[in-house]
């Protein structure tokens, strides 16, 4: 899949970030690159696709994790950088 846009979502918890990736990847046409554990049950998870899905799928990860637990942030980012994907492939399940 071309990475046309990356979505992240921040959350606290195994559960929450659960819900918020199931969410997402319901909700459009998009990749599930990957997911982090930050520190201190702090969990990021990663999308792809193109803008309009990743919109979209973020909007529904982050009501869905907002359910069940609290999101810290969330960031859709249009046309990455080449650079941005290298970081975004370092979380990737399929490297």
């Amino acid at each position: 899949m071309q990475h046309n846009a990356l979505g992240f979502i921040e959350t606290f918890g195994l559960v929450s970030v659960l819900e918020a990736a199931d969410a997402m990847c319901k909700a459009a046409d998009v990749e599930l690159i990957g997911y982090e554990n930050v520190a201190s049950g702090l969990i990021s998870v990663i999308i792809s696709g193109d803008v309009g899905a990743v919109q979209s799928a973020v909007e529904a990860g982050v009501a869905r994790a907002q359910e069940v637990g609290e999101v810290y942030c969330h960031l859709v980012l249009p046309n990455p950088h080449p650079d941005i994907v290298k970081i975004a492939r370092k979380y990737s399940f399929t490297l």
